[in-house]
């Protein structure tokens, strides 16, 4: 047990030089958190051995995945259903156009530019079409965003993003066998049972102080994570949809979701984002730089190309629909699993493995940096409460 203990010391003295970090530049926790990890890795792996970080343990990456799906699962909840009713058109048009954008135009670039064949063309569309839900929402809970119709129109655009790029990557490459039926009717049951079982579940015996209500929500989100793995589909996408269908019970009980905020930014989520930032090879990427820019190029061009366009034509403000296409050209989870994806399955090779979650993890950071240092929609933002006077002293 002592490699384990020092290990997690590692790590969560990472997350803390991390958050220090965007302290001191003002970004998000999330993006620094992936640089550090990158870092990271390079220089331990240079001093004594890219093994010491232990990315590939196998209770970091539990507590890495754990930390997406329940970060998923909370982005899901804060997405107001009033809100997604009324902005349903804008949202599902940015997300599809999202999606179709990144997916024919990232195959074309590395089909005809990098000479890729026609599978692992398409797995790099699939893998470089997504929009990362788990940064958005890292990056708009940090500025207060979340709380914000146009916060909560953009979070329903990127599910609906994600959810086609895990529908393209099934229907195109994974086969359809009694396993998707399973976790399609299973999932659908637990979506259409929550809304009515969990409000009358925690008011019978909730409110004490062994959390039940976080015991229950960890219990269907990791259930239904085994269930989706089980039918080589992903853990995260459930998390989302439980997150939506519980927006109008869970997402309004304030007291809990911060308890949840704490156990998530805590400790789950530094495991998720160090751990996608040390996936970086840099070696990789000094060897091949061009195809590395080709990638992350194209994704950012046609989210440009097809994102901001369609926000316009909602009426949104020119420096709103910036940061909208910004934040949609970002990309982490489902990228990297769509490459992982690939990989394992034989369909890209392990330099073209490198240079896709490379660009997936520079899609992260990039847009994610130039959004915030020029086009924060500062209207958006809550403003503060002023301070209460402090009351006179007795004379």
């Amino acid at each position: 047990m002592t490699y384990v203990w020092a290990l997690a010391a590692l790590w969560l003295g990472l997350a803390l030089v991390a958050t220090l970090v965007s302290i001191w530049l003002r970004v998000a926790t999330a993006l620094s958190e992936i640089v550090v990890g990158t870092i990271a890795q390079l220089i331990i792996g240079v001093v004594v051995g890219g093994a010491l970080l232990g990315a590939g343990e196998s209770w970091i990456t539990f507590l890495s995945g754990a930390g997406a799906i329940v970060l998923t699962f909370l982005a899901g909840a804060e997405l107001d259903p009033v809100v997604f009713k009324t902005k349903w058109k804008e949202a599902s048009a940015v997300g599809m156009v999202g999606f179709a954008a990144p997916f024919l135009g990232c195959a074309a670039a590395a089909h005809f530019l990098l000479h890729w064949d026609a599978r692992p063309s398409w797995l790099a569309g699939v893998a470089l079409s997504t929009t990362s839900v788990a940064v958005v929402y890292a990056v708009m809970l940090e500025f207060g965003l979340n709380r914000s119709d146009y916060g909560k129109t953009i979070l329903a655009a990127c599910f609906i993003n994600d959810l086609i790029t895990v529908l393209a990557l099934g229907l195109i490459f994974a086969p359809f066998t009694v396993k998707t039926v399973v976790f399609g009717g299973g999932s659908l049951a637990a979506f259409a049972i929550l809304p009515w079982l969990t409000p009358r579940f925690f008011r019978w015996f909730g409110g004490r102080p062994s959390e039940l209500e976080a015991k229950f929500l960890l219990l269907i989100l990791f259930g239904l994570g085994a269930l989706a793995s089980w039918a080589d589909s992903e853990a995260v996408l459930p998390a989302y949809m439980v997150g939506m269908v519980l927006a109008g019970t869970v997402g309004k009980d304030h007291a809990l979701i911060r308890r949840l905020r704490t156990l998530t930014f805590g400790l789950l989520t530094p495991f998720y984002f160090i751990r996608a930032g040390s996936f970086v090879s840099v070696p990789a990427l000094i060897a091949a730089p061009f195809a590395f820019a080709i990638l992350l190029g194209a994704k950012m061009i046609a989210k440009f190309a097809g994102v901001f366009p369609t926000t316009r034509l909602f009426k949104g403000p020119r420096r709103e629909s910036m940061y909208t296409t910004l934040l949609m050209s970002t990309g982490l989870t489902f990228g990297t699993i769509s490459s992982l994806f690939g990989l394992s399955h034989h369909i890209i090779t392990q330099a073209q493995y490198s240079l896709l979650v490379a660009a997936v993890i520079g899609s992260a950071v990039v847009p994610t940096l130039i959004a915030n240092a020029f086009y924060l929609p500062h209207r958006h933002l809550p403003v503060a409460a002023p301070e209460p006077e402090a009351a006179p002293e007795p004379a």
